[in-house]
């Protein structure tokens, strides 16, 4: 098929807060490689902490780069050596690409990969019209799928590789942080057997939809004792799984605090910089086993998420609470940034019918 020589794309363009669209050339993919027209690509956390320009994105961004990683769209061409995806599949994409050769890759981790390049933070991302990708990242769609939720499953991975990094079923699981992420954990404790779930935040709005999902407590820290609360609850005990979420000092503190002897954590968040912890009774003490989380497994989550959206689970459109045009992305950008909204998704062709 004939392919434009020019695109649109949101890009990084230098070091200072911000984006800006740009017009760019529409990519060519190489002999492992694959072109791939964006239909939905939504927004992460990560994405804001490089608009913001905090201390993790400078250290981490060499611009002019455009940003963006998590998308579903249209295979449009195909490298000369590629049989795993062929033109016009619909596909989401593993936005890791791994080197395969590092001790982490050949021992089964690559989600550990030392040499690991990130679309949208190492590579050209995916908020453009276009994007160039390794063939091995495609995950095939089920043709039903709406764009909007498929683009939304690189995030769900990240719930999914935090919550089943431990057994849930039937244990007191405490979900600090309910930004998109956080929301999905909460449907994955849920789908998991959790016992019971509290979720914290500091946001009224997305602590009514944790509880919409399934959260038996949504508690605001900045309105109630939420540590008080965990533990008159648990009659004492505390909470068997952390799972934090947010990247918050104060979530890791509490939820430390309210994990009981010899009890799990998982964390996913991003601290804006180095915390202060109280690691003697927070961990050592309490004898408690703590992992940090990054990424997916690959592919075992991709196929754990799969499971769990194809006997409807979980349900992702849930949490969608905005779209845009990808024309209109600092709306949408402000729209994230202000704590009253779920996940956020762009369109590069427009909005969808009955969304305009």
């Amino acid at each position: 098929m004939s392919l434009p020589k020019i695109m649109r794309a949101i890009v990084k363009p230098e070091d200072s807060p911000g984006l800006v669209m740009r017009e760019a050339p529409v990519p060519r993919p190489g002999p492992r490689e694959v072109l791939v027209k964006v239909k939905a690509t939504s927004i992460c956390g990560t994405d804001l902490h490089i608009f913001r320009w905090d201390p993790w994105a400078r250290s981490r961004i060499s611009p002019p780069i455009i940003v963006g990683h998590e998308f579903s769209g249209i295979v449009v061409a195909t490298g000369g050596m590629v049989h795993e995806v062929k033109e016009g599949d619909y596909v989401s994409a593993e936005s890791h690409i791994i080197c395969h050769v590092c001790q982490e890759c050949r021992t089964g981790k690559g989600h550990l990969c030392q040499n690991t390049k990130i679309i949208g933070v190492d590579r050209d991302g995916c908020w453009a019209d276009y994007i160039v990708m390794p063939a091995e990242n495609m995950w095939l769609n089920p043709l039903d799928m709406p764009y909007e939720a498929a683009s939304l499953q690189e995030n769900f991975g990240n719930a999914v590789h935090t919550a089943f990094s431990t057994d849930l079923t039937a244990k007191r699981v405490l979900v600090t942080g309910c930004g998109p992420v956080g929301l999905m954990t909460v449907m994955v404790a849920k789908a998991a057997g959790a016992h019971t779930i509290y979720a914290t935040d500091i946001s009224n709005y997305r602590l009514d939809i944790a509880r919409r999902l399934g959260a038996d407590f949504a508690i605001n820290v900045t309105q109630e004792n939420a540590y008080q609360i965990i533990m008159e609850d648990s009659e004492g005990e505390g909470v068997d799984v952390l799972l934090e979420m947010s990247g918050a000092p104060q979530a890791a503190d509490l939820g430390f605090k309210a994990l009981k002897p010899g009890g799990e954590a998982s964390l996913l968040g991003l601290y804006p910089s180095d915390i202060p912890f109280d690691m003697n009774n927070g961990v050592i003490f309490k004898g408690a086993t703590v992992r940090g989380i990054i990424g997916r497994e690959i592919w075992g989550t991709w196929y754990r998420m799969r499971g769990l959206l194809s006997r409807g689970l979980v349900d992702l459109s849930q949490i969608i609470t905005h779209r845009f045009d990808l024309e209109d992305f600092e709306q949408a950008i402000q729209v994230m940034q202000s704590g009253r909204s779920g996940k956020v998704v762009m369109f590069p062709d427009g909005l969808p019918e009955g969304d305009q």
